[in-house]
């Protein structure tokens, strides 16, 4: 059965732990999502940015983590069967458009697991 939750205990929120991934981490890009991943021991965790430069309301930021945490969620599957099931990832919207709905992050991100897919 597919496990669609996104629990505290998946959300990456250590400093030392974002400044490892940003030093030894892999990117990966496909159309506005970029992706850091690294692979680590302790589960999955997953952190998601948006770029104040781009956005400059919050309400706009925090709809783009909204979507983008939404959309890891319902893929999740996708995501380990791709780049393996213990890992550290972060996910950026590196557009200054807005998404303009759910389906096209979704787009991006089912293309970006497909592009990197082992």
């Amino acid at each position: 059965m597919t496990d669609y939750t996104l629990p505290k205990t998946e959300k990456l929120k250590r400093k030392s732990e974002i400044s490892l991934l940003f030093e030894k981490g892999k990117w990966h890009s496909y159309g506005s999502v970029k992706i850091i991943v690294l692979q680590n021991d302790g589960g999955t965790q997953v952190g998601v940015s948006v770029s104040k430069r781009f956005f400059k309301r919050a309400v706009h930021r925090n709809r783009t983590k909204r979507l983008m945490r939404e959309v890891y969620r319902l893929n999740k599957d996708m995501f380990h069967s791709t780049f393996g099931k213990d890992t550290l990832m972060m996910l950026f919207w590196v557009s200054p458009q807005l998404p303009q709905s759910y389906r096209e992050v979704e787009k991006h991100f089912v293309s970006l697991c497909r592009k990197y897919q082992k």
